[in-house]
């Protein structure tokens, strides 16, 4: 009596693409998609066991649902001259309704009940041109997954504040605000009286130049100053929101 056909849809159907180089392992996914209304076994089998590692090889697929088999073959010192005859095996069955151990099952399943498919291995290596295209679109990749990560990193740091925190660094930082005006303003007072005692004390002839060049070298170093102590107070408000997000 004549096998069943498959039921299981196959993705890619034929045939698995392998893109090297070969020095590492490569992966390739074969989707197992269940259109029927009962769930079905499966295995994955292949001619070349010790150079394929499959997850899962086995398993229950729901009705209605797929399942992503990864296929990876092991490194290896690849031939071009050479053509693969490594081929793989789909095997599935309706799972049993009242079924308990699948392995039972397996063992005692009539040869008509199977259904299989083949899929033979295809070895392929990049050209020259592709590699450089390769490369940008793992650099974009990297790029888009490190920009999800650190929007799902900042957005969990945001809900471990509470209101209270919240609150509270920003008090601190209307006091610092407060203090660094106070600065200025005796800077300020500093730099008048300084201005008043060296007009005081300077000679007639030549109060205007003196003046001036004290009070320009007076702002050049209080305004260097300045630009420091903000920073000092940026910087202390940065170190307190990090504390609070790691704490």
């Amino acid at each position: 009596m004549a096998r069943q056909e498959q039921v299981l849809l196959l993705d890619p159907p034929h045939e698995l693409k392998f893109r090297g180089p070969f020095t590492d392992v490569v992966t390739t996914t074969l989707k197992l998609a269940n259109p029927t209304d009962r769930n079905v076994c499966f295995k994955v089998k292949t001619t070349a066991p010790r150079r394929y590692c499959v997850r899962p090889n086995s398993g229950v697929i729901d009705a209605g649902t797929s399942i992503n088999v990864s296929v990876m073959l092991q490194p290896f010192d690849y031939d071009p001259n050479e053509k693969s005859k490594h081929k793989f095996m789909v095997q599935s069955m309706l799972a049993p309704n009242d079924m308990t151990d699948m392995e039972a099952v397996w063992k005692e399943v009539k040869p008509e009940e199977l259904m299989d498919t083949k899929l033979r291995c295809v070895f392929e290596m990049p050209s020259e041109n592709e590699k450089p295209h390769d490369i940008e679109t793992n650099k974009v990749h990297a790029a888009s997954v490190l920009k999800s990560e650190s929007a799902s990193l900042a957005k969990s740091a945001s809900s471990s504040l509470d209101d209270s925190e919240v609150k509270k660094i920003m008090e601190e930082f209307k006091r610092l605000q407060t203090e660094v005006q106070r600065l200025r303003e005796e800077n300020k007072q500093m730099r008048e009286d300084d201005g008043l005692r060296m007009r005081k004390s300077a000679p007639v002839s030549s109060p205007q130049p003196a003046s001036s060049s004290s009070s320009v070298s007076v702002m050049r170093d209080e305004g260097p100053g300045t630009r420091i102590l903000a920073l000092s107070v940026l910087f202390f408000v940065i170190g307190v929101i990090i504390g609070k997000l790691l704490l």
